[in-house]
């Protein structure tokens, strides 16, 4: 399953925002640095999805705010 996620960093809190087929906007409250937001935003969308976050990978976009996640 393919997930479309915009991501912005540096946020007074977490949330996120669910469009529909797979697609997010996430307010994450790490800075984009050290891979701390992409930690964050694994964590957080496989606590919203019920799966753990091991089976979540980032297929595109690991330096950018649009990605795609996969999971299995």
């Amino acid at each position: 399953m393919k997930i479309y996620v915009k991501v912005k960093t540096n946020s007074s809190k977490q949330e996120i925002f669910e469009f529909g087929d797979f697609r997010y906007l996430i307010y994450l409250k790490s800075r984009p640095e050290n891979n701390e937001a992409n930690m964050e935003l694994l964590k957080i969308i496989s606590k919203h999805l019920g799966i753990p976050s091991t089976r979540i990978k980032i297929k595109s976009g690991i330096t950018n705010n649009e990605k795609i996640l996969e999971t299995w």
